[in-house]
């Protein structure tokens, strides 16, 4: 016998509902876990503290046209190193100059577990740069992945955990498998520029599908020299005639 229409579940009421619940799961979770801010690790609902913001450098509206790197010259168009060099992305873009507090916190969120600062970085990026991920035109967010050994050994991928945080605000989808990582290279903060470009030679290969003409935002934690961004988004324009651009939360070098 079919249902009667009052019978039936309105499908608004049941998305309504749905919202309610995990609106109140996270009010749970804020109680038991509160919220902190990823600089000082203090408790704060707001994400990054008012105290923090007077600490922390924010790229503003002098930085380079193509990395983002903040200018040491605001006549300038693009930094020394971006005269020097040929990037394979189209642009890039920071939220944050990469020193004092901000290396702290991003060590932190790297190697100390704090993996919900990555939260708190994506709302910002999206806050602060979102305009400028819809005005690029990006079709889909790409995080910059581990190797799969040292995926294992840290228990995640913070640029995942940014890109995923990114990607739920301003609902665009966000692809963990397209790329990979089959290199396992070491630290680049250890070597120098040329040893960081060689690397990173054959770091990277696509293992999705790539549509002709998408603009791609790869996401990393940190950029300094360019090398790691540019790897990737040589082997994504190798694969397809794509547009690569780079959103990293921290930048320097």
């Amino acid at each position: 016998m079919a249902a009667s229409p009052t019978s039936c579940p309105n499908i608004y009421d049941m998305l309504r509902e749905k919202k309610e619940d995990r609106v109140s799961a996270e009010k749970i979770l804020d109680y038991i876990y509160p919220p902190r801010c990823p600089v000082c690790d203090g408790i704060s609902a707001a994400g990054i503290c008012e105290s923090c913001r007077k600490r922390i450098v924010p790229v503003t509206e002098s930085y380079c046209m193509r990395c983002g790197k903040p200018l040491e010259e605001e006549q300038e168009e693009y930094c020394r190193d971006c005269r020097k060099r040929k990037h394979y992305f189209v642009q890039g873009r920071a939220l944050f100059s990469y020193q004092g507090p901000m290396r702290q916190s991003l060590y932190r969120l790297k190697y100390a577990n704090r993996r919900e600062y990555a939260g708190v970085y994506g709302r910002e990026a999206a806050g602060v740069l979102g305009r400028w991920i819809f005005q690029s035109r990006i079709t889909k967010i790409v995080p910059i992945p581990l190797h799969p050994s040292r995926r294992r050994e840290r228990g995640y991928n913070q640029a995942a955990l940014i890109a995923r945080e990114i990607g739920r605000v301003l609902d665009l989808p966000v692809d963990e498998k397209l790329l990979y990582r089959i290199k396992k290279t070491a630290p680049q903060k250890v070597l120098t520029g040329q040893e960081r470009k060689e690397n990173l030679a054959g770091a990277f290969e696509v293992r999705g599908e790539i549509r002709r003409g998408e603009h791609i935002l790869l996401v990393d934690d940190i950029y300094t020299t360019g090398h790691t961004a540019d790897a990737a988004a040589l082997c994504l324009r190798r694969k397809a005639s794509c547009a690569v651009y780079v959103l990293s939360i921290a930048i320097g070098g």
